[in-house]
C-alpha cells in the first residue's frame, strides 16, 4: 500500500552502492536488470538528496511521521517494527541537509523454493521536497537491494486512482497484474504491480 508524488533474516548483509559494479552470480535476467540499475545515476542526487539505510530507531518516528501523512490507511507502530526490524536493509531515507524527506519500507520473503519475493510496503515523500526524483530513487535502491538477495520478482499495491503512481512504477517495468476490488479502507480498488526479474 503506498502513496507517491508523481514522477529474521539470513539475508542481511553488506551491501554494494547503487552506482557500483554489480555481480552476484545471478542468472541472465538478474545481470540485466541489475546493470541497468547500476548504470543509472540517481537523479534525486541533481538535488542534493542523499541515501540512506536505516540503522536506528531514533530515525523511526519521523519515517512515520512522513508515511501517515501520505498513506491512505494508519499503521500501528507495530506494523512499521515488523518491517523495519526484520528486513532493515530494505528500508532507505531520502535526506536533504540532514533532514529525512523521504523513506521507503519493504521486505523479502522466500516465495518459491530457493527464490525470494520482494514487496513494496510503503514509500513517502515531504511535499515539500516532491519532483526531485525522490520517490523512484527509493524504488532503484530498494531494488538493486532485492537483487542482491536474489529477489526474482517484486510487488505492491497502490490506489487505482493514483495516476502518479501507476505511471511511476510502468516506467520502471512493472506491470498491473490484479485488481483489487475495495481493497482500501476508504472503498477504493486497487491494482497489484508486479515486476519480473527474471
Amino acid at each position: 500500500m503506498i502513496e507517491i508524488e508523481p514522477e529474521p533474516s539470513a539475508h542481511k548483509e553488506q551491501h554494494s552502492d547503487v552506482n557500483s559494479t554489480i555481480d552476484f552470480g545471478l542468472n541472465d535476467g538478474h545481470k540485466e536488470i541489475a546493470t541497468q540499475l547500476s548504470s543509472l545515476r540517481l537523479e534525486c542526487e541533481d538535488h542534493g538528496v542523499e541515501l540512506e539505510q536505516y540503522q536506528t530507531e531514533r530515525t523511526l518516528a519521523r519515517i512515520i511521521e512522513l508515511i501517515t501523512k501520505d498513506l491512505s490507511e494508519p499503521y500501528s507502530i507495530y506494523t512499521y517494527r515488523y518491517f523495519i526490524h526484520n528486513w532493515p536493509y530494505l528500508c532507505f531515507m531520502a535526506k536533504v541537509e540532514g533532514e529525512i524527506v523521504g523513506a521507503i519500507v519493504c521486505k523479502l520473503d522466500e516465495h518459491k523454493k530457493g527464490s525470494y519475493r520482494g514487496y513494496i510496503a510503503m514509500l513517502a515523500v515531504d511535499k515539500n521536497h516532491r519532483r526531485k526524483k525522490i520517490g523512484s530513487s527509493l524504488v532503484q535502491k530498494a531494488i538493486q537491494t532485492m537483487i542482491e538477495h536474489k529477489c526474482e520478482e517484486v510487488v505492491l499495491e497502490t490506489e487505482i486512482t493514483n495516476q502518479a503512481a501507476l505511471n511511476l512504477y510502468q516506467q520502471l517495468g512493472f506491470v498491473r497484474d490484479k485488481r483489487l476490488l475495495k481493497y482500501y479502507l476508504n472503498g477504493v480498488d486497487a491494482f497489484r504491480l508486479k515486476l519480473w526479474l527474471k
